[in-house]
Parts: structure tokens; C-alpha cells; sequence
């Protein structure tokens, strides 16, 4: 018996208005179609399944066990046949679906956060993964299918062939310190005040790093030779609350930590050396497309650079 597979979402319409109104006039009435294109419908449904699923009585349609259970599983599938069809439209036009973002530190403050907020406002059913680490992981994790884009510096040694690489911004460096700190306040300061105190930052070759050891390069003085090696943002904020360290952080990190709603207590030096990061790109593999939820965040991230 596999009249299952004649059965069409039309017969369990039909079926199911029947069964709720006892009329199949009605049921047809509210279909659109005829009583007698109604009529074949039924018959055939009931020839095809070898059992009648109404009983005709003066007062209308009676469901027999048979029709019940018609009844009763039609629910079940129009209902799934709906939501698969919500769901079908929410994914091509990009109210719904998974997103996958790798990028490094600054831009998950500054420029992923506020797209994400956008997008979630136009689609809330969006379901968005952030992965925040250094440039060589994100490109790595790009070229094995993790990530729909990122945002990173891109190694010099790596093959940009089948990339597409759209220009971001680059990153201002900052020097976190609390509140207390004997140069919190002061205008001006020189770098080679600073050389006295310990500092925690990213380990050899990180951006931030490197930018703060060619500033005091460049200014011909010697670099901090105190350092406490951690990328951990809670290594960084526990040393901060505990001492007099300096802590360099980009420009976006920065000014959320020392905004009020944080409630840090922290606060950065203004130098008389600006501190700068090289540029991060926003980029994807080329010949993959995106989805339409992670192509409408990828448009979101390109509008606010």
C-alpha cells in the first residue's frame, strides 16, 4: 500500500478542512475548487488508502478511525511543510542562517560588534560564531573552510592567488594603565619615561609588539626590557588592577576598557609617540560563495570601514 505517494499537501488540505468542518462543500469552498473536483479527490484518496475515510450522514461528514488518523498526521506534515518553508525563505534571503568570523582583536570591538548589532535588527535568526586570535591562525582556518571571512593581516609568505582582500584600517596602539598609575593624566609622556615600568604585551612578532618596539626604535630609545609575555585579555586586566604596568592594547580594546559603562578604572597614557599597527584587510576565498546571511554581515563590515 504506498498511496503515500500520491498523496499531495492539496488532499491533506482537503482532507484536513473536511475533518475540522464536516462539510466537504465547505472544505472545497475554501480551497478554491469545486465540490466535484472535491468529490474525485476524496474518492480517490480513499480507493488509493482501501478504506473510506468519511461516512456520509444527514448532518455532514463523519470522520471514520481511518480519517482520523488522516486527519490527525495531515496536521503533523502541513505544519512541518509550513515551517520548512519558513525556514527555506528566512535562508535565501538572509534572515536566517550561520555565520563563521575570525578576526583579530581591534576589529572584533570596533567593527564586528556594531555589524553584528545591525544585522541582528534586520535578522534576528542569524546565528553568528566570532573566533578572535592572531592573523596566522584566521588565515589558516580561511583556507580550510572555517571561517565565511575574516579579518587579519596577511602573511607575507602567504599565496594571495584566491583571495579577495578588501582594505580595513589600521590600528592605533594604546598604553592601558589604571587609574593610579604616577603618569595617568600627565600630557606628553616620553617614552623613555616609561621604560622603568614592567609591561604585559603579546609575544615576539605579534602587531601590537612590533608596533611599540619600532616606536621606540624609531625614537632612539632603548625598549622596555621588563616584560610579562600574555595575550590573555584577564591576564592583562588582572595585572592592571594589581600594579603599575603598562599594557598596550589597540585603539578600540582601549576605549572600551576605560569607557564608564565598563567600570575598569582604567585609563590610557597620552605619548608624545603615536603608536601603529599595520593594516588588517577583510578577507575571503574568492571562488566561494557566501551564504546570504554571512554575504549580507560581510556587506555590513565593508559599509562601516
Amino acid at each position: 500500500m504506498r498511496f503515500i505517494q500520491y498523496i499531495k499537501p492539496l488532499h491533506l488540505h482537503l482532507l484536513l478542512k473536511t475533518h475540522e468542518t464536516g462539510q466537504l462543500q465547505v472544505a472545497a469552498r475554501a480551497l478554491g475548487m469545486s465540490q466535484p473536483a472535491a468529490s474525485r479527490i476524496l474518492a480517490d484518496v480513499e480507493s488509493r488508502c482501501g478504506s473510506a475515510l468519511f461516512t456520509r450522514t444527514p448532518k455532514g461528514m463523519e470522520a471514520t478511525p481511518v480519517g482520523d488518523a488522516f486527519a490527525s498526521h495531515a496536521r503533523v506534515v502541513l505544519s512541518g511543510l509550513e515551517s520548512l518553508e519558513n525556514e527555506v525563505a528566512a535562508l535565501t534571503s538572509g534572515r536566517a542562517g550561520d555565520v563563521r568570523i575570525g578576526t583579530v582583536t581591534g576589529p572584533a570591538v570596533g567593527l564586528i560588534v556594531p555589524a553584528m548589532a545591525a544585522v541582528r535588527a534586520l535578522a534576528p535568526g542569524i546565528a553568528v560564531s566570532i573566533d578572535v586570535g592572531p592573523s596566522s591562525e584566521l588565515v589558516r582556518g580561511l583556507d580550510e573552510g572555517r571561517f565565511d571571512f575574516i579579518l587579519a593581516r596577511i602573511p607575507a609568505t602567504h599565496d594571495t592567488t584566491g583571495l579577495q582582500v578588501h582594505p580595513a584600517r589600521s590600528e592605533i596602539v594604546r598604553l592601558l594603565v589604571r587609574q593610579g598609575h604616577p603618569l595617568a593624566g600627565r600630557r606628553g609622556v616620553g617614552l623613555a619615561e616609561l621604560t622603568e615600568y614592567e609591561w604585559v604585551i603579546q609575544e615576539r612578532g605579534s602587531p601590537i609588539r612590533a608596533a611599540v618596539e619600532q616606536a621606540f626604535h624609531g625614537a632612539g630609545t632603548p625598549v622596555p626590557h621588563r616584560f610579562v609575555n600574555s595575550s590573555s585579555l584577564l591576564m592583562v586586566l588582572a595585572l592592571l588592577a594589581s600594579s603599575d604596568v603598562i599594557a598596550p592594547q589597540s585603539h578600540e580594546v582601549a576605549e572600551l576598557l576605560t569607557g564608564a559603562d565598563f567600570g575598569a578604572r582604567l585609563t590610557y597614557l597620552e605619548t608624545r609617540a603615536e603608536m601603529v599597527v599595520t593594516p588588517y584587510f577583510v578577507v575571503r576565498e574568492r571562488n566561494r560563495e557566501l551564504s546570504r546571511a554571512a554575504q549580507l554581515f560581510y556587506e555590513k563590515v565593508l559599509r562601516a570601514l
